[in-house]
C-alpha cells in the first residue's frame, strides 16, 4: 500500500471506489487498518482517499506538539501531491474536528462537508476530554467508556440489546490493540491536539452544503454540540439519530442519509 511524503512527513494512504472524490478523516486513535467497514461504505458511491493521520498507524510519528492545523495541512498536502483539486469531505469524531479545520483553511477544495459525532470546541462545546481517561483505573475507564459511547448503556441495557453489547465489545477490542511506545506517544499527541480544538468562531466561513449528524445518546460529542455546529454554518442540515457516538452502526437510517447527501 502506498505512502508519500507530504507536509514534511511520510503519510500512509489508501484510495478505493469510483465516483466523486471524497476525503475521509478518521476518529481518535483510529487507523485505516481498523476502518475497513467505514471505507467500504463510502467507496460504494465515491472515490475515497483516506490516510493514517500523523502519529498513527503506518504514518510517521514526528516530534510534538501537534496542532489541529497540522492535521488539516497534512491532508491538504496529500491531496496536492495526488492532484486532487476538489472533493467532498467526511469527518467522524476527531476526524470531524479536522474536517472543520480543513474546511475553513482550504475552502476552495471542499465541495460538500459531512460532520459526524463531532464538536467545534470553544463556545460550540468541546467533546469529552479523552486524554483524561488514561489516569483512571482499567475498570473505571471501561465503565466510563461504555457510558460515553452511549449514555443509555448499562449492564442491564446491554443484556437486553445484544447488538449494542457487540458494539461495546468491538470498541474494547480495538482499544486493547498493543501499541509500541512510539505509537503510544503519537496517540497521546493526537489527544492533546484534540483537547485544544476550537474552530467555532470560524465556522461561518464555510459556505458549502454541510450535513451535521449526531447520536441522541452520545456522551462524547453530545447533541448540543452538533446543534451548535449546524447553527454556525449557513444552510447546514442537522440530523440526530437513535444511537450514541457510533450512531451510524446503531441506526440504519444514518448511512443512507449521509450517502444521499454526498450524492446530491
Amino acid at each position: 500500500m502506498p505512502s508519500l511524503v507530504a507536509h514534511g512527513i511520510s503519510l500512509y494512504y489508501e484510495q478505493r471506489g469510483t465516483g466523486r472524490p471524497l476525503l475521509f478523516f478518521n476518529g481518535s486513535g483510529a487507523t485505516l487498518a481498523g476502518s475497513e467497514f467505514l471505507l467500504q461504505v463510502f467507496a460504494q458511491t465515491c472515490e475515497v482517499t483516506a490516510h493514517d493521520q500523523r502519529g498513527l498507524g503506518r504514518t510517521d510519528i514526528p516530534p510534538g506538539p501537534y496542532t489541529m492545523a497540522d492535521y488539516a495541512n497534512d491532508a491538504a498536502a496529500l491531496l496536492s501531491v495526488l492532484g486532487i483539486k476538489e472533493c467532498a469531505v467526511v469527518g467522524i469524531s476527531f476526524g470531524g474536528m479536522v474536517a472543520q479545520e480543513f474546511a475553513v483553511r482550504f475552502p476552495h477544495v471542499v465541495t460538500r462537508l459531512a460532520l459526524m459525532c463531532t464538536s467545534a470546541g470553544g463556545d460550540g462545546g468541546a467533546s469529552y476530554p479523552l486524554h483524561e481517561l488514561a489516569d483512571l483505573a482499567p475498570t473505571e475507564r471501561a465503565e466510563l467508556g461504555m457510558h460515553l459511547l452511549d449514555t443509555r448503556f448499562s449492564t442491564a441495557w446491554l443484556a437486553e440489546h445484544p447488538s449494542d453489547q457487540f458494539l461495546v465489545d468491538s470498541m474494547a477490542n480495538r482499544a486493547s490493540n498493543s501499541l509500541s511506545s512510539e505509537q503510544m506517544r503519537g496517540t497521546a499527541e493526537q489527544l492533546r491536539a484534540r483537547s485544544r480544538h476550537d474552530v467555532f468562531d470560524r465556522l461561518p466561513a464555510i459556505n458549502v452544503p454541510t450535513f451535521v449528524a449526531g447520536g441522541r445518546y452520545d456522551g462524547i460529542a453530545p447533541p448540543a454540540n452538533s446543534e451548535a455546529i449546524a447553527a454556525q454554518i449557513d444552510g447546514a442540515t442537522l440530523r440526530l439519530y437513535e444511537g450514541g457516538h457510533a450512531f451510524f452502526a446503531q441506526d440504519r437510517a444514518a448511512f443512507p442519509d449521509i450517502l444521499d447527501f454526498l450524492g446530491e
